[in-house]
């Protein structure tokens, strides 16, 4: 696999039909959108900070009739509106690089997973030729906040000469 496909990914991970999940750093739904048709009896909060890919995420979930994603322009870094432990699964794709304070995400992610909850990563590999340059994550100083935040973790994957990712239990 050359490029990280969300939806044969999100086939592989302990996803059930009625579970609640929340996407990090939704931008325009490209894993919002695949989670939700996994998820027909549950929902997807979708949080971003940028209104622009919410639009374009809110376009596309009119567009295709999809009633199950509760979009959410927020900080994430700051906390969210989503009440404690309420969701099963805490998505965070090709957004650590992103952040600033990845304690505060980490942090927020343990808050409104539900006990036994999980934790899906997927960045971008720190020798990929392409996207963000100088800002990549390195795989262990993820390891590192997500142990300090006692998460554990359950798998590692490798997508392409891309990605990376981790799957982190509560």
């Amino acid at each position: 696999m050359a490029f990280i496909n969300p939806e044969e990914v999100i086939e592989d991970l302990p996803v059930e039909e009625d579970m609640l999940a929340a996407d990090f750093g939704c931008g325009s739904g490209g894993w919002a959108l695949p989670l939700a048709d996994k998820l027909s009896e549950g929902a997807v909060y979708a949080i971003d900070l940028l209104e622009e890919p919410l639009s374009v995420l809110k376009s596309k979930l009119n567009r295709e009739g999809v009633a199950n994603v509760k979009v959410l322009r927020e900080n994430i870094e700051e906390g969210t509106s989503i009440p404690d432990k309420k969701v099963n699964l805490v998505l965070m794709t090709n957004f650590i690089f992103q952040v600033e304070d990845y304690d505060s995400i980490f942090s927020e992610a343990r808050r409104i997973l539900k006990n036994s909850g999980f934790i899906f990563i997927a960045e971008w590999s720190p020798d990929s030729p392409i996207g963000p340059r100088e800002i990549k994550i390195h795989p262990e100083e993820v390891k590192k906040v997500a142990e300090r935040h006692n998460f554990a973790l359950k798998e590692e994957f490798q997508f392409g000469m891309h990605h990376y990712g981790f799957l982190y239990q509560k």
